[in-house]
C-alpha cells in the first residue's frame, strides 16, 4: 500500500499489529525521521511490525541515490523515552532475505517493533541465490491468545493484556473481536498485568524496566558471533557490520595469502549485541571497525566493552573497496 506519508505508512503498520498481522513499512533516510514516533507507540504498546531502513547519504536530502550507514544511531534512540527495539542488519543482497525472516521471528517472539538495516549498495547489488525451500524454513507462526489469563478485582476472570510470558517477557497478542478479550491500546502509560492506565511512578519505573529486560533478553536466543580467524594466532579483529562483509573478507583474504594473521567478525544483530561479543573482543590486542560513517559502531563498542576500537570510516557516497581496508589493517598490524 502506498500511503500519503511516511506516518501514514507506519500507522498503517501498527494498525494491522493491532489486527492480529505482522506488517512491513519501508523507508530511507529521512523517512526514518517521520515514523519516530510511530515507532515508540509501537515499543509502548509491544506490539510485533518490521521497519526497513535502506539507508542513503545524509543528512536531510543529502546523496537519495548514495550508500551510506549513517543511520545506526538513530535506529538506536532515534525515539524520544527509553524506547529500545531490536537491530537487524544485512550484510549482502540475498542476506538480506535471512536478516527479514530474523526479524520477524525476533518481532512475532517477543511482541515488539524491530528496526531492519540495509544500505543502497545492497538495495541496488545483485548476486546469485538459491530460493530456500519452505518445509525448510524456521517456523515463526503466532499462537494467539484465545482465552482470558487472569482474574479480576472482583473474583471474576478477566484479560490480562500484559500477563507476560516468564522467559521472554512478550505480552500476549490477542486479535479485536475475540470473545472476552477486550482491551485498551495507546501511548500512555499501562498498567503491569492488567494494562489500565496508570500515572504511578513505581509502575512506570517497572514497566520501562521490562521493556528494556525483554529487548536485552534477546542476546540469550540470537547465535553468538562467529570469528573468521584460520589461523587463530591473529592480533587483529576486523569487526564489521552491513554492506562492508564484502570489502573486509576480501581484504583479509588477500593478507592471509601473503601469510598475514589477521581475524573477521561481522554483526547482523546490532541490539543487543551477540552475548560474546565482548569475550571476543577481549582476545584481540586490535581492533579495527570499518563503517560507512563517521564511526557509530565504533562509539557503541567503546561504550558498552571499554575496547580501544579503532574507527575506519567513509562517507563518500560510496562503498569501501577491499584495498583500502586491506591497507589499514596493514598498518595496524605492523603499528
Amino acid at each position: 500500500v502506498q500511503a500519503e506519508d511516511e506516518i501514514s505508512a507506519a500507522g498503517m503498520a501498527i494498525g494491522a499489529a493491532y489486527a492480529g498481522h505482522l506488517a512491513v513499512t519501508t523507508t530511507s533516510g529521512p523517512g526514518v525521521d517521520l515514523k519516530s514516533e510511530a515507532m515508540g507507540l509501537a515499543v509502548s504498546i509491544e506490539l510485533p511490525l518490521l521497519l526497513i531502513d535502506v539507508q542513503r547519504g545524509g543528512p536531510s536530502t543529502g546523496l537519495p541515490t548514495k550508500t551510506e550507514q549513517a543511520d545506526l544511531m538513530l535506529a538506536m534512540y532515534g525515539r524520544h523515552g527509553e524506547a529500545p527495539l531490536p537491530i537487524v542488519a544485512a550484510y549482502s543482497p540475498s542476506h538480506c532475505f535471512d536478516a527479514v525472516l530474523e526479524g520477524a521471528r525476533i518481532a512475532l517472539k517477543y511482541q515488539t517493533p524491530v528496526m531492519i538495516l540495509t544500505d543502497g549498495y545492497l538495495a541496488n547489488g545483485s548476486e546469485p541465490w538459491l530460493l530456500p525451500a519452505a518445509a525448510d524454513l524456521p517456523d515463526i507462526s503466532v499462537k494467539f491468545q484465545t482465552e482470558v489469563n487472569g482474574t479480576g478485582p472482583d473474583g471474576e476472570p478477566k484479560y490480562m493484556p500484559y500477563l507476560r510470558d516468564p522467559i521472554t517477557l512478550a505480552r500476549p497478542w490477542a486479535v479485536p473481536g475475540t470473545p472476552g478479550l477486550m482491551h485498551r491500546v495507546g501511548g500512555i502509560e499501562k498498567q503491569d498485568v492488567t494494562g489500565n492506565i496508570n500515572y504511578e511512578p513505581l509502575n512506570h519505573e517497572k514497566m520501562m524496566h521490562l521493556r528494556a529486560a525483554k529487548i536485552a533478553g534477546i542476546a540469550n536466543d540470537i547465535p553468538p558471533l562467529a570469528v573468521d580467524d584460520p589461523s587463530g594466532e591473529a592480533e587483529l579483529l576486523v569487526l564489521g557490520w552491513g554492506s562492508t562483509w564484502g570489502a573486509i573478507q576480501a581484504g583479509a583474504r588477500r593478507l592471509r595469502a601473503d601469510g598475514v594473521n589477521v581475524a573477521h567478525a561481522h554483526l547482523m544483530h546490532l541490539n543487543p549485541f551477540p552475548a560474546n561479543l565482548g569475550e571476543v573482543l577481549s582476545k584481540y590486542s586490535k581492533v579495527l571497525i570499518p563503517e560507512m560513517n563517521l564511526g557509530q559502531l565504533s562509539r557503541l563498542v567503546r561504550a558498552e566493552y571499554l575496547v580501544d576500537a579503532k574507527s575506519l570510516t567513509k562517507v563518500q557516497g560510496l562503498p569501501f573497496r577491499a584495498a583500502e581496508i586491506e591497507a589499514k589493517m596493514l598498518e595496524m598490524i605492523n603499528g
